[in-house]
């Protein structure tokens, strides 16, 4: 089956495509021609999927699947949360995002922190909604070549590296995006 993916971000699209791959081809806004930014106008993350889902799903009719992700750190009160990917400003720019969240931690110990994903999926017009989190710490300097958004600087609980010094495969065996695609996948196996 096609599932669209209401995403601008290629490396999101690549972790989610390698996730279905064997079951389901995972298209990108790039693939269909889709050039707007899709408004993230939601108080929530939850919120932010349904209304990226729901733009695509009403424009192409097809199995469509959004999802919006957050960084929340628990000194900052959940910030950036919602707003992780514009933290440092509307431009979305991750090297800014980074430099902000470390400045404002720079003289906290308490680094704790956890990636939390909300996918959404709207298949024969139906809006289903799946979360996954994964819990850490914030380290003091980025750490890492790999990965996207803030993951040179994300040490998840029970391992020594940074998202960013994992490979694909390695973050997939257990990121907050993977543990809401083994919700997903099993979800669309049961539709088969």
């Amino acid at each position: 089956m096609e599932i669209f993916f209401a995403s601008h971000n290629e490396h999101k699209v690549a972790e989610v495509h390698e996730r279905l791959k064997a079951w389901h081809v995972v298209r990108s806004l790039r693939s269909i021609g889709w050039e707007p930014e899709i408004p993230e106008d939601g108080l929530t993350l939850r919120e932010n999927s349904l209304i990226k889902v729901r733009a695509l799903f009403q424009a192409i009719k097809k199995p469509c699947i959004a999802d919006d992700t957050g960084l929340e750190v628990d000194a900052l009160e959940g910030a950036p949360g919602v707003y992780s990917a514009r933290y440092a400003g509307p431009a979305k720019d991750s090297e800014a995002n980074m430099d902000l969240l470390l400045k404002r931690m720079k003289w906290m110990d308490d680094r704790r922190a956890r990636f939390k994903s909300c996918l959404s999926l709207i298949i024969s017009g139906e809006a289903y909604v799946f979360e996954g989190i994964v819990k850490g710490h914030i380290c003091h300097e980025r750490r890492g070549e790999g990965g996207f958004g803030y993951d040179p600087i994300f040490i998840p609980e029970g391992h020594d590296r940074s998202f960013a010094e994992m490979s694909m495969q390695e973050k997939n065996q257990f990121s907050h995006r993977a543990r809401t695609l083994d919700k997903l996948t099993s979800f669309l196996a049961k539709l088969a």
